[in-house]
């Protein structure tokens, strides 16, 4: 894939800047920093190619964040959901499509991982070994069946919305075989005939996350890795009596996902509010007046960075009520599931409403397509609207349960 040489590389900063008030960790101290600068200056022609460089993938491949969501029985880091989260921050600010392939590897395998338990632990280690990428193409349109033959299974059909699968070695598949009401399983190598990726990712946002539609035709599986897809998978996870290769699989990966995609938001606006601030200390408005001097202008930013601040505390006070559930091995309940939720579509919200504000202060600038400012607008339109945490479902299920009427969906959410 040939880039255009004319793209700007953005500068990670190295330190805060001299007037922030913000409690972001140092980007020195994230395993994630060394790929930082490169993710930063390659965001431009990611976006304008709508793909991500294979030396890109390949330097993500080689990083220990790959590993952050394994367990170390599987070999992997066994990261904290706060440590996780704050990686990914870091990610978005520098490109939000690599940030999002990224995180929907990571909270991907917490699932896959719990999905496919004890039984399964010498096939995942041998995938965390070989640092291996998975995706998850499981949105709407996907239909696939799966066919036993002797010792495998074979795969038809589609599975759509599959961020990352360009990238990725491994899909997580849900498939039926002969009862519609009990899906199985498995993960599908990407490496063989039966798979089609097919790049048809065409959108205003995250241009490079390769949420690409998948076709298997006979895609292989061996038998002896497929497991049942329970319906309401969450609570057959709450089970005590389900083994589970480690206690941190319990989580389910619907509330971890929400949290770190709140996180990755806050790394979006805050890059584009320090942006803003940088930006117009020169800048001068009709008749004379420096921007930076108009009333509005610092009341807007001001409040900007009041809500993002407020969206990176309250995900990360729900990231460290995980981590203390999972250190004490309690398993969660329900009012824990949708806390999570709810924290995470709260933070969203706040940081929807400071991207507006700094929309308001850079004017019709901020529109103008090129610049870093209007590329992490366009890809930030996807965090709130994801469906994992869209905040009509999520304060739909809150009220429910507040009202004492239960879940109306059984499957995923």
């Amino acid at each position: 894939m040939r880039y255009s040489s004319a793209c700007k590389a953005s500068q990670v900063p190295q330190k805060p800047m001299q007037h922030a008030i913000n409690t972001r960790p140092a980007p020195q101290t994230l395993t994630v920093y060394p790929l930082l600068a490169d993710m930063a200056a390659a965001a431009a022609a990611a976006d304008q190619a709508r793909s991500l460089s294979a030396k890109l993938v390949g330097q993500i491949k080689a990083n220990p964040i790959m590993a952050f969501t394994a367990a170390e029985e599987i070999g992997g880091l066994n990261a904290s959901v706060a440590a996780t989260g704050e990686e990914l921050e870091a990610a978005a600010a520098c490109c939000t499509s690599t940030a999002w392939v990224l995180w929907n590897h990571l909270c991907t395998f917490h699932l896959f991982a719990g999905l496919l338990g004890p039984d399964n632990q010498g096939f995942l280690s041998e995938v965390v070994a070989a640092k291996q990428w998975v995706c998850f193409p499981a949105g709407a349109s996907t239909a696939t069946r799966g066919e036993v033959r002797d010792n495998e299974v074979l795969l038809d059909g589609k599975a759509a919305f599959g961020s990352g699968a360009r990238y990725a070695d491994w899909a997580g598949a849900s498939f039926i075989v002969d009862d519609p009401k009990k899906p199985r399983f498995a993960l599908v190598n990407l490496h063989q005939d039966g798979v089609v990726i097919d790049a048809d990712w065409f959108s205003l946002s995250l241009r490079a996350s390769a949420t690409d539609t998948l076709y298997y035709n006979e895609a292989k599986v061996p038998a002896a890795n497929a497991v049942d897809f329970p319906f309401k998978y969450r609570f057959a996870f709450r089970d005590p009596q389900r083994p589970m290769i480690h206690h941190r699989y319990r989580e389910d990966w619907v509330g971890l996902s929400d949290l770190w995609l709140a996180l990755m938001a806050v790394g979006v606006v805050q890059a584009n509010l320090d942006d803003v601030c940088s930006g117009i200390q020169d800048r001068v408005a009709i008749m004379g007046l420096k921007v930076a001097e108009r009333p509005l202008v610092q009341v807007n930013l001001g409040q900007a960075q009041a809500n993002i601040n407020a969206a990176r505390d309250t995900a990360m006070a729900a990231c460290r009520e995980s981590d203390a559930r999972i250190a004490a091995a309690q398993i969660p309940d329900e009012a824990d599931y949708l806390r999570q939720l709810a924290a995470a579509s709260a933070a969203l919200q706040l940081c929807d409403e400071a991207m507006r504000l700094l929309v308001r202060v850079m004017g019709g600038n901020g529109l103008r397509e090129g610049p870093d400012f209007e590329r992490r607008l366009r890809d930030f339109q996807a965090m709130p609207l994801h469906i994992n945490a869209h905040q009509d479902r999520v304060n739909e299920s809150v009220g429910r349960h507040l009202l004492g009427l239960g879940r109306k969906t059984l499957f995923r959410f």
